[in-house]
């Protein structure tokens, strides 16, 4: 139903020129101050789209995001103490 998606953290050193990643994913962040951005594209082409982001002058480095291989369901072991302090 859903493509599988990836995320991407790129650091750039032209704010100016970085306004123009929206080409190569969709661009969910960017940071001026910290010149970072942050970006979401389609997993099949992600390898292409690193290497063309790779290639452009303005960008410093490019980081994968680990956010999909955490893990986020959780179990509760631990019992409601709430219920032995009622009125």
């Amino acid at each position: 139903m859903f493509a599988e998606r990836t995320g991407y953290i790129v650091w750039f050193s032209d704010s100016k020129a970085a306004r123009g990643l929206d080409k190569y994913g969709t661009l969910h962040y960017m940071s001026r101050k910290m010149q970072y951005a942050v970006m979401y594209m389609n997993a099949d082409v992600a390898e292409d789209a690193v290497r063309n982001l790779q290639r452009l002058p303005f960008v410093r480095k490019i980081e994968r995001s680990y956010r999909n291989e955490i893990k986020t369901e959780y179990e509760k072991n631990v019992p409601d103490k709430t219920r032995f302090y009622g009125l």
